[in-house]
């Protein structure tokens, strides 16, 4: 039962990661717009980042869940303090490194780092649900929900701790209001179970809804982001047999397509 759990799991934490990087992300790469603003083996180095670093951080969850429903105050602080610090310095660290952070589009790969966190709480929360002793439909409804949100609550505190400087870009972004947004959003999650079958269905609706609006708020960060430079293409330069390339006007074949 674990296994098909975790089977499950990894589906619906990749379908939710993933499906929003290709849908969201994809939106600034060709063909949807005429040149690609960000660099795609990045992109997908930081996406698969992101599932490593979401691995400790979805075992914070869990225990911060587990000690909230039995009200261990100790456990719930520093669990949920581990997921919220542990979320922060691990977008800081890429932020400020030299192969992500040298880059204007250091958005697009803060975005899919935290899109791979998301899908591994999303994997977290399903699995557990799974091997839990009941599933019933509500339960199967408030799982799901909850895969939703931390992955929507993961994406949206990327931009939010992102903060960025611009005349389009809304003030009030930075580390602390990204830690404090997911620390109260991350709260909300642990209490809906607790407050019974409308907080199961509720709390995550409403972090979702939060989320969302977070996101929408932020997200003109990504079309502040200029395209790459290029050295442009040589001019006057026609294809040849081969993909070889000769002058424009040059006449008969070139000096080794002749026969000898």
């Amino acid at each position: 039962m674990v296994v098909a759990s975790l089977a499950i799991g990894g589906v619906v934490g990749v379908l939710l990661s993933a499906g929003f990087v290709w849908l969201e992300i994809g939106r600034f790469a060709t063909p949807q717009v005429p040149v690609t603003v960000f660099d795609e083996r990045k992109l997908l180095a930081a996406y698969t980042v992101g599932l490593f670093v979401g691995v400790p951080l979805a075992g914070s969850y869990l225990l911060f869940g587990v000690s909230l429903g039995n009200g261990a105050l100790p456990g719930t602080v520093l669990f949920l303090g581990g997921l919220v610090v542990g979320t922060e310095v691990a977008q800081r660290v890429a932020r400020r490194s030299r192969y992500w952070g040298a880059e204007a589009a250091v958005p697009f790969y803060l975005l899919a780092l935290r899109a791979g966190v998301g899908g591994i709480l999303a994997l977290a929360v399903v699995t557990a649900y799974l091997s839990g002793p009941t599933i019933d439909g509500l339960g199967i409804a408030g799982a799901a929900l909850t895969a939703v949100a931390v992955t929507a609550l993961s994406v949206a505190g990327a931009l939010l701790s992102y903060g960025g400087r611009g005349p389009t870009i809304p003030r009030g972004g930075g580390p602390v209001a990204g830690a404090l947004f997911g620390a109260v959003a991350f709260f909300l999650l642990g209490l809906g179970p607790i407050a019974g079958p409308v907080g199961e269905i509720g709390a995550p609706l409403v972090v979702v809804a939060g989320a969302t609006l977070a996101y929408r708020g932020r997200r003109v960060v990504l079309a502040e982001v200029p395209p790459p430079t290029a050295a442009p293409l040589p001019a006057h330069e026609t294809p040849t047999a081969y993909g070889r390339t000769a002058p424009a006007g040059t006449e008969g074949p070139l000096e080794s397509e002749r026969p000898p």
